[in-house]
């Protein structure tokens, strides 16, 4: 997902965005980026799935003590459950 990302002059004293207010006298406008807030949440609830899934992965690996001659079997499967997962989310 590419989010669009808006450079502005924001300053740093009292945080006026290209926009008056009211300013306390310490004003000094740096560069700074913004984002649609729609895009933001898109993105951090795309976030929150992408991290729910891999903590599933972990916690089930975590939990998961293989019977006596099953290890490698055991690790092949939770490999395929991490795989299926992962693939749900594209690489960055």
């Amino acid at each position: 997902m590419d989010i669009p990302r808006f450079k502005v002059w924001q300053c740093v004293g009292c945080g006026r965005i290209e926009d008056p207010q009211p300013c306390v006298g310490i004003c000094r406008d740096v560069k700074a980026e913004f984002v649609p807030a729609q895009a933001h949440d898109e993105a951090l609830a795309r976030a929150r799935e992408e991290i729910d899934a891999l903590h599933a992965i972990v916690r089930r690996i975590a939990g998961t003590t293989p019977r006596e001659g099953q290890v490698e079997g055991t690790w092949r499967a939770l490999q395929q459950q991490a795989r299926e997962a992962l693939s749900n989310f594209p690489a960055r």
